[in-house]
């Protein structure tokens, strides 16, 4: 998320899954097995600021943060997008450059762990990585500003890995209109949907969290590919820009795309939104706190504003935001458009996450709960990642077609 703190088959493997489910209280066998013999995927992870000062390191159980190699399995999660970001307010060759150092990061920590890690660009690989046992690694430009208006800086993009981009952040980029800021492009430019274009021709799916509502509709009209949004929620919920509308979902899904949920509290309880709005002495005293513990290190403030909030949360200065405020936007965007169209994009390592979801080792208790509500166990699957998986086949279909012979 990357915003103010509150505004915004093999049997040893099968051993393995089920002793980390184990760990998980409260979940049922039913949703053990269910939940450890599914793959899951999750499409949007700040872990990779925590890579750039090279003192965190994915192998062991870390007491901070949401994401390492120990949790992530206790939590049979089995593909993690990655995020490279850099603020919008960086642009030009500093902007590509710092994503290239983030991409190396994450490639890097994929090199260091080959029997736990592997990195993925397609569909067929998260499924071959399953297989293995391993988690597959991908990777995601969160804002458009990252190529610096340059095509052949997303083609370099593409070439190292990268598996989708953000249309933009929190700011406006030079060619698309962001949902936080004012509107100067009226949506995509021309070379906006040039982008748009050339993403289809590359295979990188194309996503639409953080995006002005003129800007979604721009993308979703001129994308042969089905669009995600990586890491959104219902704005019918809680009347967050970032979040979409009930119209904007149904369209999404028409064409074949995919919601992927939001847990960030700011995006799921409108609750805490009144709150933090009528409170702004609290945001004021929530941020002094965290940069006297991180000063100016970007990852440190991520995590310091999680574990500050949930203090405050949980000392009754704000409302308490629990993980089944999850399960009712992923209820909410079912009713509109079906299972086959709703996903999970955490923002783990990046927002402020509900009570329950701290880390990823309790990504169980989101199969128990869809269970509980009458979900059926090939519903459940498609939400934990089989949905996305038909997105990233459909977008590598598109690619090839349109680079056989014959098409333009």
């Amino acid at each position: 998320m990357k915003r103010a703190i509150l505004a915004s088959g093999l049997c040893g493997v099968t051993a393995l899954m089920v002793a980390g489910a184990m760990k998980v209280d409260g979940i049922s066998e039913r949703a053990k097995k269910l939940h450890f013999s599914s793959i899951v995927v999750d499409t949007h992870d700040d872990t990779t600021q925590r890579f750039l000062d090279g003192k965190f390191e994915l192998g062991p159980r870390d007491a901070n943060g949401s994401i390492d190699i120990p949790r992530m399995k206790e939590g049979n999660l089995d593909a993690i997008f990655f995020s490279i970001w850099i603020p919008s307010k960086i642009t030009g060759p500093e902007a590509v450059n710092r994503a290239m150092t983030q991409i190396d990061a994450v490639r890097e920590q994929v090199a260091k762990h080959p029997k736990d890690l592997t990195l993925a660009t397609t569909a067929a690989d998260i499924r071959r990585a399953h297989k293995q046992g391993k988690i597959a690694a991908l990777l995601g430009v969160e804002g458009g500003h990252m190529i610096n208006s340059d095509l052949g800086v997303l083609r370099k993009y593409a070439a190292l890995g990268v598996r989708y981009m953000t249309l933009t952040h929190s700011g406006n980029d030079e060619w698309a209109d962001s949902s936080t800021d004012k509107a100067v492009h009226n949506g995509l430019s021309d070379f906006g949907k040039d982008v748009v274009r050339e993403m289809n021709r590359l295979g990188m799916m194309v996503d639409i969290s953080h995006v002005s509502d003129k800007t979604f509709y721009d993308a979703l009209e001129v994308s042969k590919a089905p669009l995600i949004a990586s890491h959104s929620s219902c704005r019918a919920i809680c009347d967050a820009a970032r979040n979409m509308t009930d119209q904007m979902i149904k369209d999404l899904g028409a064409k074949g795309g995919v919601i992927q949920i939001n847990y960030h509290v700011g995006f799921l309880s409108q609750e805490f939104r009144d709150a933090e709005k009528a409170n702004p002495e609290i945001e004021k005293a929530i941020q002094t706190e965290v940069n006297k513990r991180c000063g100016d290190n970007e990852a440190c403030q991520l995590i310091e504003g999680d574990r500050i909030v949930h203090e405050y949360m949980n000392a009754g200065k704000l409302p308490k935001v629990d993980y089944t405020k999850i399960i009712e936007h992923i209820d909410h965007a079912v009713k509109l458009v079906g299972a086959e169209h709703v996903g999970l994009g955490s923002d783990f390592d990046g927002a402020v996450m509900p009570l329950g979801m701290e880390d990823a080792s309790k990504l169980p208790k989101i199969t128990e709960a869809l269970l509980q509500k009458g979900y059926s166990e090939s519903d459940i699957r498609k939400i934990l990642g089989e949905n996305t998986l038909r997105v990233m086949s459909e977008v590598e279909r598109v690619s090839r077609e349109s680079k056989s012979p014959g098409k333009k």
